[in-house]
């Protein structure tokens, strides 16, 4: 005959295992949401508010819409296409495309020099000032332009694709330029300003000889022949991220700076993903054809 007290006893402990259970999921519930809810309040607390309405900033949906089409058309859509057909020239497009991107490039250096690098803001430690004057708004409006000029600069890969360049869409290339433009949101969106900003300073700086460069390319093969210095341009991206890396991580060593670690950390993740990127890119494209070079000066002496 069963022991009825065993028995209750049983049910007891099921009733309170099943209980712990219950406890613990919701635990690990809450925590979870609580995670989720301190991310989502991080992100609204910083939203900057100057720069809400501005065009394409509010939400990354229209970003995510044109990077999508960007990169359907650079790597599916845009070969098939032109697969059976003739490259395009696209001299006199290039040449205007070029040219609006070397003033562009000027611009931005311009106006991140006169917004703020160019004398009040802290090499060390500069936080983000979400006010409305005259100075802070020109720096707002400059990440602003910056974040536009980089979704201008996907034209880059299009172009390659209708004059057939595949050679020049490489995954550098490709994660470069579909990158940048998100970055570039992430800026406009809650940091228009501040200790950042250096990247897009030093970049518009380096993009205006780097699209100089492209501008006299495109003038044809009687100007070609004196662009000796394109290699250069790479080490001055290569110094220019070197220079973001050490830049950021040094704030995780700043105790009192008031701009966040957290983003100042995948900002310099992103530097040393970008060196190691492009000093590969550098060796593959310049040290070995300098050796292939060398080689066959040797065998033609």
């Amino acid at each position: 005959m069963p022991d009825l007290h065993d028995s209750t006893n049983m049910t007891f402990r099921t009733r309170n295992d099943h209980a712990n259970i219950a406890a613990n999921m919701s635990v690990r519930l809450n925590e979870t949401t609580t995670i989720v809810d301190r991310m989502v309040n991080f992100f609204v607390e910083h939203e900057d508010l100057r720069t809400k309405q501005w065009f394409l900033s509010n939400a990354p949906g229209p970003l995510f819409m044109i990077l999508g089409a960007y990169l359907y058309f650079c790597l599916y859509a845009g070969p098939r296409y032109m697969r059976d057909r003739k490259p395009f020239e696209l001299k006199n497009t290039l040449l205007i495309y070029n040219a609006v991107q070397v003033l562009l490039s000027w611009v931005l250096f311009y106006e991140g020099y006169k917004g703020g690098w160019g004398g009040h803001y802290n090499f060390k430690c500069q936080p983000v000032t979400y006010e409305s004057d005259p100075i802070s708004m020109r720096m707002a409006r400059a990440v602003w332009l910056y974040y536009i000029a980089k979704i201008t600069e996907l034209l880059d890969t299009v172009f390659f694709v209708l004059r057939k360049k595949q050679r020049q869409i490489s995954f550098l290339h490709l994660y470069h330029h579909t990158l940048m433009p998100v970055c570039a949101f992430i800026g406009v969106k809650y940091f228009a300003g501040g200790h950042g900003t250096l990247l897009g300073f030093i970049n518009s700086f380096i993009h205006i000889i780097m699209y100089a460069y492209y501008l006299l390319s495109a003038m044809g093969p009687k100007v070609q022949k004196y662009l000796w210095w394109k290699k250069y341009i790479t080490i001055l991206q290569i110094v220019q991220f070197l220079i973001i890396f050490v830049h950021t991580l040094q704030i995780q060593f700043q105790p009192n700076c008031n701009f966040p670690k957290s983003i100042a950390a995948l900002l310099t993740f992103n530097a040393g993903l970008f060196t190691y990127m492009f000093s590969a890119f550098y060796v593959a494209n310049y040290k070995k054809e300098a050796a292939a070079q060398a080689k066959l000066a040797a065998k033609k002496e």
